[in-house]
């Protein structure tokens, strides 16, 4: 459940290619219309929430979910909505990113979506995945400027009622992206060497939905800590091959068949 790209790169879009990168048959239901490019975001159009919540019944009405990855909800009324729906019918691990900035900067929802992610929808997430700005948001804090920062933001951003937080790095700078993965086990920071490409726009929908995807291979309670590494390796090959697309003038979309598609 996410918003749409029209440049292909993030949203509905970047998730459906992950998940068929991944070997995972891809369903999706639409919560938003965006208009934006590799250069940034000129406008946002909410679906109606009787509309998302529609498509999402009859979805689950037809097609089992063995997992869920929920993106941008656009609205505080589409929170609610699907909020409901979740706490009703059972979808498999919910994977959810807070979708609340764009990689451009861009802000995407307003303050009432903020309130409504933090209150009703974390609750229902077995994975968060919010970045250094998201983060802050949903803390009402100001971003973390290191990992020391990043640990703790990581433990109150699970203590809102998440089952585990993935508190994504990459804005910290460095030689390292660092993310950091809390769950009841207590932390664990993960960290790739940091790639000198522009080619990063969707690597937020593209990392929750790998793990959306690579959940619905565990038979029981998904390993987060073993999820998080499969996940960020599948992301680090698709920014590696980002350069090859060479897609629009900004940011440019990561490469989620590099690999597979013939060089």
């Amino acid at each position: 459940m996410a918003g749409s790209d029209p440049s292909g790169g993030a949203g509905v879009q970047a998730d459906l290619k992950t998940f068929s990168a991944l070997g995972v048959y891809g369903t999706a239901v639409l919560t938003a219309l965006t208009a934006q490019n590799t250069r940034g975001v000129t406008g946002v159009h909410p679906v109606p929430a009787d509309f998302v919540i529609l498509q999402l019944h009859t979805l689950l009405d037809d097609v089992t979910v063995h997992a869920t990855k929920l993106g941008m909800l656009g609205s505080a009324a589409v929170v609610h909505a699907v909020a409901d729906v979740l706490a009703d019918r059972s979808a498999g691990p919910v994977v959810g990113d807070p979708v609340m900035v764009a990689t451009s900067g861009d802000r995407l929802i307003d303050d009432d979506a903020v309130a409504a992610v933090r209150s009703r929808l974390l609750p229902l997430c077995d994975l968060v995945t919010p970045n250094v700005p998201e983060a802050a948001v949903l803390l009402d804090t100001a971003p973390a400027t290191t990992v020391d920062e990043l640990v703790d933001q990581a433990h109150a951003v699970r203590a809102l009622g998440a089952g585990a937080a993935l508190v994504k790095g990459g804005h910290l700078g460095g030689t390292e992206s660092v993310d950091v993965l809390v769950t009841a086990a207590g932390a664990t920071v993960t960290r790739r060497p940091r790639l000198a490409t522009t080619a990063t726009h969707g690597t937020g929908c593209t990392l929750s939905s790998a793990l959306a995807a690579l959940a619905t291979r565990d038979d029981g309670p998904a390993d987060w800590p073993r999820l998080v590494e499969g996940a960020r390796d599948y992301l680090q090959r698709a920014l590696a091959g980002g350069a090859e697309l060479s897609i629009g003038s900004g940011s440019g979309p990561v490469h989620h068949f590099a690999g597979i598609w013939p060089a």
